[in-house]
């Protein structure tokens, strides 16, 4: 499992994710992970994140621990 950051520019309206840093096997399952669940980007989600995985970026930060499951880290919330 990789740790991976994902954040996104497009949505900086109050109560929205910035970023998080996500567990996943690939850069693609790291960007349709949603900050909140870690499940897949839906069109419903848009209005806390993005609702595209093409508007993620996201940046390879290093190996996780074994025992490491899928999924979300932790996250960042710009609560308002």
């Amino acid at each position: 499992m990789k740790l991976w950051k994902i954040s996104q520019d497009k949505n900086n309206d109050w109560d929205t994710y910035d970023s998080a840093v996500v567990a996943a096997q690939t850069e693609a399952e790291a960007k349709m992970m949603h900050p909140s669940t870690g499940e897949a980007i839906k069109d419903e989600y848009s209005s806390s994140w993005v609702g595209s995985p093409d508007d993620v970026t996201c940046e390879y930060i290093g190996e996780a621990k074994d025992e490491t499951e899928k999924g979300v880290v932790f996250a960042s919330f710009n609560a308002g």
